[in-house]
């Protein structure tokens, strides 16, 4: 049977390596350096998440090594459990205070590695998406405009807003938006980072916006893909 909960234990015990260091950079990777352990910290910087949405959102990772280093996360303190409810009770994973704290760890990297060349024909997953724009917003495309949008992707949906320089993202609806922006990820994707018109979207059905189409148009230019270290970098 497999096991997706904290209680459920492997029936061998697995010795935690670490790299018995005193350096600030050595004791970080001994609590995150395991293999999954910062892209299921990514998967949840912007909320708590089922199990089967964690597993959804990182497909290359088996149930038992998700399991596994859910456990680890949580003994470190970096990731928590927590009931989903009423009407009906489940049970999620979420980031503690300590794991948010990962946050601008995660955005540097991110915005390191997207100037790196990648062969990998994988998608992005909905929170890896939302990692990207919050790497490559420029502020000086964005101008003195301010807007207030709704992004939904698939199943999820988050609210925007840009202005002052800023641009701030979170799960959840937007209440009134300037403009609600409607796809899947890889529409999405191709909009911000892959050169593909908001009309062009419109006109094939994969986008639909309810609103000013004007924003929508101005929100997809606010991301340039990064300058390149190697050939080409791909987000």
């Amino acid at each position: 049977m497999i096991c997706n909960s904290f209680e459920l234990q492997s029936s061998s015990v697995r010795v935690k390596r670490s790299y018995d260091d005193p350096c600030g950079v050595a004791r970080a990777l001994d609590v995150v350096g395991e293999r999954w352990a910062l892209l299921i910290v990514r998967e949840l910087m912007l909320g708590p998440k089922r199990f089967t949405a964690l597993s959804g959102g990182l497909p290359g990772i088996s149930q038992n090594v998700l399991s596994q280093r859910l456990r680890e996360l949580a003994d470190a303190g970096i990731v928590r459990r927590r009931t989903f409810g009423p009407p009906a009770s489940s049970h999620g994973y979420e980031l503690t205070e300590q794991g948010h704290q990962l946050e601008p760890v995660l955005l540097a990297l991110a915005c390191w590695g997207s100037r790196i060349p990648t062969g990998s024909a994988a998608e992005l997953s909905v929170d890896a998406l939302i990692l990207a724009l919050k790497t490559t917003f420029d502020p000086g495309t964005a101008g003195t405009l301010q807007a207030r949008l709704e992004l939904r992707i698939g199943d999820d949906c988050f609210h925007a807003e840009v202005g002052s320089g800023r641009f701030r993202i979170a799960r959840g609806s937007a209440g009134q938006a300037d403009a609600t922006l409607t796809a899947d990820a890889l529409t999405f994707r191709a909009l911000v980072f892959g050169g593909q018109a908001v009309t062009g979207a419109l006109h094939s059905g994969d986008l639909q916006v309810d609103g000013d189409r004007r924003v929508a148009a101005w929100f997809a230019r606010c991301f340039p893909r990064p300058a390149a270290v190697g050939p080409t970098a791909d987000l």
